[in-house]
């Protein structure tokens, strides 16, 4: 099998770090290279990664943030593919050596990706869930529903990150899908697999998707937009490419409406642009909010369903 390096940034990680790369190492894969970057730790993240040795290759620096971190572990990687892998998460044994069975028998392909395992860490104790990919595996589609996944599933191949310019570094969040865009934009070539085996791990304390959800939603617009704009200029987009755009717009405005009214507005201004005949599915778009939709437009849905919501919890 070809070689892999597993990339793993690290800040602030003492309490987790050692599940990462005790995964990393335990890979059933044959020659694979365990590279860690300490992005400017000030707890015992350092002294961890130092206690493994000659075991993985260690580099300490000032804090610079993430995307600058995983672009110098770009840098160090010395294998064909590439497997990201955040602090607090993990890999199961045979994660890398299934997506490489299948890449060995497809050489064109230059991003692997699959199911994630969200493990869930709250008070009451761990689930987890598996976050399956629906079907038709398009992703052109599956990036404008934000359903390509979270960065320790996919491998890439490192050649084609380097074609791209590598991470965003000054992209604020959603890093992972706005990198998906450009390699997409670029011609390279994606493949689902059900081979999965990255556990994405969640916790009560929050995360930059819900600290400061405002952001997310303006740069979640804007990756639409590109994403758009592109598949246009090229002849690649489709009725249902242009539906899954709009579908993501339709979403983003529900949830902003409360809590960002301005992002809402915009949001679903956008569809009205380029799909007049858009009508949204899914559990964001009920039956009966369906009908007030088709009938009055998005802002009056949205003052009904607030005034129904307001009588259901003054009756209850």
């Amino acid at each position: 099998m070809p070689k892999t390096s597993i990339l793993i940034p690290a800040f602030n990680a003492a309490r987790w770090i050692a599940v990462a790369v005790e995964s990393a190492l335990i890979q059933c894969a044959g020659d694979v290279e365990v590279i860690v970057v300490d992005d400017g730790s000030t707890d015992d993240t350092n002294s961890v990664l130092r206690a493994y040795g000659d075991r993985i290759h260690f580099e300490s620096r000032p804090n610079r943030g993430a995307t600058k971190a995983r672009n110098r572990l770009l840098e160090l990687a010395t294998a064909e593919w590439i497997q990201y892998l955040d602090a607090d998460d993990f890999l199961l044994p045979h994660k890398i050596e299934g997506q490489l069975a299948i890449l060995n028998a497809e050489p064109d392909v230059d991003v692997l990706y699959g199911p994630v395992i969200l493990e869930w860490q709250g008070q009451s104790g761990v689930t987890t869930e598996l976050l399956e990919i629906p079907e038709p595996h398009d992703p052109w589609a599956q990036l404008a529903l934000w359903q390509l996944p979270q960065t320790g599933s996919p491998l890439f191949r490192k050649e084609a990150l380097i074609d791209v310019g590598g991470w965003r570094e000054e992209q604020p969040c959603c890093q992972e899908h706005e990198l998906y865009l450009r390699l997409l934009m670029a011609g390279k070539r994606f493949r689902y697999a059900d081979a999965g085996g990255a556990v994405y791990r969640r916790f009560e304390t929050g995360t930059l998707s819900t600290t400061n959800i405002a952001r997310v939603w303006r740069e979640r617009l804007k990756i639409e937009g590109r994403l758009e704009v592109h598949l246009r200029e090229a002849g690649l987009l489709t009725l249902s490419r242009q539906w899954a755009i709009n579908q993501a717009r339709f979403e983003i405005a529900r949830s902003a409406w409360h809590e960002a009214r301005g992002i809402a507005v915009e949001a679903h201004a956008a569809i009205g642009n380029s799909g007049a005949d858009f009508m949204p599915q899914g559990t964001a778009a009920p039956a009966g909010y369906r009908a007030l939709y088709r009938l009055l437009g998005f802002s009056a849905a949205e003052h009904i369903a607030d005034a129904t919501r307001s009588l259901r919890s003054v009756l209850s």
